[in-house]
């Protein structure tokens, strides 16, 4: 097979132009198969053609033509596929004309400097620093999904870490949401951050009012975030029910276990009633009459608390208490010293007090007051006590009612005796005393002429005095 028919480099001979003298380097044919040394030319080309102007000593001849010979034979070492690898061609061998024209091209090219690869050398810079630039351009873009309290989206961002690109976005955090990653987490390509906002819930958890901050959007969600137990427990409203950026106001009543003591028997339960009268209601005891509990029935039960039902009967009882009078004293030099002279007696008064009187489970109760009137008031009693210097002697005594106090102190007997014994005779001595007045034996033994006469004595040495009641009676 001749090598002719692979023949590239230029048009055959029956096509060739007038004045064509060769293997023209510019040709099409010539770009299709590429020039070694050059990028973007045909990977299985190995052509060891270099034109003039790539040489460092000039024009010096085709290698694989012959060497350094200008216009040796050429080795087309291209094979193709369908051919066996060490099939080798016959050189090609083209008119001289044609040569010596595209010598004198490549000489003109040479002397201007401006030859394919001078061209190319600046586009490829311009080239590779686009390319470098936009390598880093796509580096620093992130592709990030962001839920915004549980509405997600993706993005594309230059944010380094979370907190830029919350900026970026506008979203706001406040002191009370939550974000994840943290604020200060650097950020890569395919990360996932969440923004929860929190909500305040007013919150009344079995009695005790507080506000809570929670990032749930549904009750039954933060009631699990606080911490709350919600099984079997009194929500005021739906569990379901969404939380807005607002909050709202939730009472909450968990089950609690009380025991109720009544009639003998003790009975526990389970229950998140809101106050104690419930939990009796929801134990079947019915509360009659004065029937109580053990602690207020409108307070809050608590877990484990024992409550005991008080079964009680009673009545009511009414007394009447006397009043104390008072006594006012005044002053009277017409009376002897030591003389009290009752000028307006006193009168007790009257205070009625009615009581009640409990039974509480078969047991009597201390009676208690329920209320106090006066009925009548009580009077003043005014008394005269006498200034006037007592006699000197026995006999300025005389002239006083001896007889009206002897009457009163005894009733006018000289041996009368009290019923304790102690006093005796017409003026009531006891036995020192008579014996101090100079008196033998006991007073009611005495004559009443004695009696009488140690009487005034006892009356100049200590005035009425002796005589309490009855010493008025002397001036009377």
């Amino acid at each position: 097979m001749s090598n002719a028919q692979y023949e590239t480099y230029g048009p055959s001979p029956a096509h060739r132009p007038p004045g064509y003298g060769g293997f023209d380097p510019h040709s099409v044919q010539t770009l299709a198969y590429g020039v070694a040394g050059v990028p973007g030319t045909h990977p299985t080309r190995t052509d060891t053609y270099r034109p003039a102007y790539e040489s460092h000593e000039g024009y010096g001849g085709y290698e694989g033509y012959g060497g350094s010979e200008p216009y040796g034979a050429y080795e087309d070492t291209y094979r193709p596929a369908y051919e066996e690898s060490e099939t080798a061609y016959e050189p090609v061998v083209r008119p001289r004309s044609g040569r010596r024209a595209a010598h004198r091209r490549r000489a003109r090219l040479a002397e201007r400097g401006d030859g394919p690869m001078r061209r190319l050398v600046p586009q490829a810079l311009v080239v590779a620093f686009l390319a470098g630039g936009t390598s880093a351009f796509v580096a620093k873009d992130k592709a990030i999904e962001l839920s915004v309290d549980g509405k997600p989206r993706t993005l594309h961002t230059f944010a380094d870490d979370v907190t830029e690109l919350l900026d970026e976005e506008g979203v706001e955090v406040g002191a009370h949401d939550a974000v994840a990653p943290a604020t200060d987490a650097p950020l890569t390509s395919g990360d996932e951050v969440a923004v929860h906002y929190g909500r305040p819930v007013r919150l009344t958890l079995d009695g005790q009012r507080r506000e809570v901050w929670t990032t749930e959007r549904t009750v039954e969600a933060a009631l699990r975030q606080i911490g709350v137990r919600a099984e079997g427990a009194y929500v005021s409203t739906s569990r379901s029910r969404r939380i807005g950026r607002e909050g709202l106001a939730l009472n909450v009543r968990t089950e609690r276990a009380v025991t109720i003591m009544a009639d003998g028997r003790a009975r526990t339960i389970r229950t998140n009633a809101a106050t104690v009268g419930e939990v009796v209601e929801q134990a079947g005891i019915t509360l009659r009459g004065q029937d109580t509990t053990s602690v207020p029935l409108d307070s809050f039960p608590r877990d484990g608390q024992a409550v005991t039902v008080l079964r009680i009967t009673g009545r009511k009882e009414i007394h009447d208490e006397a009043i104390q009078f008072a006594v006012q004293r005044i002053e009277d030099p017409t009376v002897f010293k030591g003389t009290e002279v009752v000028e307006r007696a006193g009168r007790m008064g009257l205070r009625r007090i009615t009581y009640s009187l409990r039974t509480v489970n078969g047991v009597k109760q201390k009676p208690r007051r329920l209320r106090s009137e006066v009925v009548r008031e009580p009077q003043t009693q005014v008394v005269k006590v006498g200034t006037k210097p007592l006699p000197t002697s026995v006999r300025a005594a005389g002239g006083l009612n001896w007889q009206g106090l002897a009457a009163c102190e005894s009733g006018g007997r000289p041996d009368a005796v009290d019923s304790s014994g102690t006093y005796g005779g017409l003026y009531q001595f006891d036995t020192q005393t008579w014996r101090n007045l100079g008196g033998k034996g006991r007073p009611q033994d005495a004559p009443a002429e004695e009696q009488t006469m140690r009487a005034k004595k006892l009356y100049v040495r200590q005035g009425a005095s002796p005589w309490p009641h009855c010493g008025q009676r002397l001036h009377g």
